[in-house]
Parts: structure tokens; sequence; C-alpha cells
């Protein structure tokens, strides 16, 4: 098996190029961690024409509503919300440079080709790991909307976060071709 691909945030044009689906991301540097009701507000600001709270030209957000840190730690469990519901907010963002976003189960097609046009790429970390991915993050800020509490956008720094790439900028679908890999051949 092929050693992980290391990527340094943020994501460069010719990076996010080179990933093919399927392909294991070790992932470095700041990522904006946001949810749904963060997402909300920011396409509302893009519809008023008002600027965002984050840069997002060549950024990763990282799906993920992280519980409170325990003593000595920057964050608790980290794990991956479902992507498709940030679908909707998501094509905005990426006209705005948004190169990455991590989260767990399929995109529909419309993002997909999205991703395409905009060359940008969609990860999968890892449901149910939130405890050990979190053992990844260095360091947390909160940005924008604290009030939202753990859906509040925040800066994590994170180091050799695991990540598998699912939709790349060419179209590919690991779980889809993951799918045809294995399927047993009809008699």
């Amino acid at each position: 098996m092929a050693e992980p691909i290391r990527l340094r945030t943020p994501l460069t044009e010719e990076a996010v190029t080179a990933l093919k689906a399927g392909d294991r991301v070790l992932i470095s540097g700041p990522v904006i961690a946001a949810r749904d009701a963060a997402h909300q507000r920011l396409v509302e600001l893009i519809a008023r024409g008002e600027p965002l709270p984050v840069e997002l030209q060549g950024q990763v957000i990282y799906y993920v509503g992280p519980t409170p840190a325990p003593a000595g730690r920057p964050i608790g469990s980290a794990g991956p919300t479902t992507a498709m519901r940030m679908d909707a907010y998501s094509l905005l963002l990426l006209e705005r440079g948004l190169k990455g976003m991590i989260g767990k189960g399929r995109r529909t097609p419309a993002l997909i080709e999205k991703l395409r046009e905009h060359r940008a790429v969609y990860f999968a970390a890892g449901g149910g790991l939130g405890a050990l991915l979190s053992e990844r993050i260095r360091s947390v800020e909160v940005l924008a909307y604290p009030e939202l509490g753990t859906e509040a956008i925040r800066r994590m720094v994170v180091e050799e976060f695991p990540a598998i790439v699912i939709n790349d900028c060419h179209g590919g679908d690991y779980y889809t071709e993951g799918v045809e890999t294995w399927r047993v051949p009809s008699e």
C-alpha cells in the first residue's frame, strides 16, 4: 500500500489537481471548523454582499462540532459530521476559493460537479473516531459566532490529520469506484 500523501494548508491548485479519489492523505496546517449554522450565516453574508469573517482562498473546512476540551487539551472529541447537509451552502463557498472539505458520507451530484469546476476536493475522515482524530488537533481558536457554541467557526491547527480523498477535481468518486472494484459479476 502506498504511503499517504502529506498536504499542507492552505491548499494550492497544484496539490489539489494531483489528488485522485482513493488517495490517503495526512493534512497539516490550519483548517476552518464549521457546521450547518455557521455555513448558513456565511451564505447570508454573501447574499447581502458583506465580507466574510474568514478567508476562504485555498482553505479546507472541516465539518465538525467538537465537544468541550478536557483539562490540558485544546479540544474534546472532534469527529466529522455528515457532509451532504452542507452541500447547498458549499456551492457558494467554492466560488470564493474554498479548496477542500472534510466530512463523512456522500456528496450531491451538484456539489461533485462544482468540485470539478472550481478544482477542489472532498475528503472523508473516519466517522466514530472523534476522540482519536482530536489527538491530531494542536490548537483551536474561535474566529466567529461564539454564540453558536460547538457550531462556531474555529481555526484549528492540525498535524498529520488522516483522511481519504472521496471526490477529486477530476470527477473521481471513491465511493462509486470502491463498489465497482468489489462488485461480484452476475452469472
